[in-house]
């Protein structure tokens, strides 16, 4: 009697192939969605444990000294670096300080060597944003760490580290990207800048709210909302430069070019 032969299977079916293929799918959607979610949870850190804390030790300071950083609590201008303007025999009731120059930023040591457009600091306490606020008894966010409170280290989207600085600036009426005192913010990757213009405006507009892009032009109520001017696209250097609806040459191996932005303080 002849045994039954075992059937061989030869390949598998369409169904069997495509449901490899569905599993295959799902996984690699899964690893994206939470690359992404890291991301988006990285930006909400930076957002409340650097950006926020350093609004608070601005308005802490301004609330016990009454008088912004850098400005001279006995005659305050309510400006900040007030101490250094040049323009001593304007009366504020009498001006609106449109042609006015800001008299610098208030930064940690110097500042930001990449910053658009560039920033100078202030004569007398332009470098001494940290021993400004120590100084008063306000106690600084950890930043990176001892002595480097007003920067924060973070990954883009290419993975390459990028760095951010605060300074603080007074910037005279008509400045279309943020008039009055503002938190300077440099080292922005453009999905950052719009990620923290979504949390703090509502909105990723570069030209209204709280937070702006420096350099902007001013926005008339007849324009449409415009865009960040920057993309991840555009690399640092010499390839810097391409309007953000142009590809730019950047690769994702490559650092990206970053933005800088003012956030409106209150007082």
């Amino acid at each position: 009697m002849q045994k039954p032969t075992k059937y061989r299977r030869g390949s598998y079916t369409w169904v069997e192939m495509g449901v490899v293929l569905l599993v295959i799918a799902v996984a690699i959607g899964a690893a994206l969605v939470g690359r992404d979610m890291r991301r988006n949870a990285e930006y909400t850190r930076i957002k409340q444990e650097f950006v926020d804390q350093w609004v608070i030790a601005y308005n802490s300071y301004h609330s016990s000294s009454g008088a912004p950083v850098g400005d001279n609590p006995a005659a305050p201008r309510l400006m900040v670096a007030g101490a250094d303007f040049a323009h001593g025999n304007v009366l504020f009731s009498e001006s609106d300080l449109s042609g006015q120059a800001s008299p610098g930023a208030i930064c940690n040591v110097s500042a930001p060597r990449h910053a658009s457009p560039p920033i100078t600091v202030a004569v007398s306490k332009g470098g001494r944003l940290r021993d400004i606020l120590r100084g008063a008894g306000i106690r600084l966010p950890p930043g990176r760490g001892e002595g480097f409170e007003d920067r924060y280290v973070y990954l883009d989207s290419n993975g390459t580290s990028q760095e951010i600085q605060v300074c603080f600036q007074w910037n005279p009426a008509g400045t279309a990207s943020g008039a009055g005192n503002v938190m300077i913010l440099s080292g922005l990757s453009p999905e950052l800048a719009r990620s923290l213009d979504q949390m703090i405006d509502g909105k990723p507009d570069p030209q209204s709210g709280a937070f702006r892009q420096a350099g902007m032009v001013a926005k008339k109520a007849t324009d449409s909302d415009i865009d960040w001017n920057g993309n991840n696209t555009r690399a640092t250097g010499s390839r810097q430069g391409r309007t953000p609806i142009e590809a730019g040459e950047n690769a994702d191996s490559e650092k990206m070019s970053t933005l800088t932005a003012y956030y409106k303080m209150n007082p």
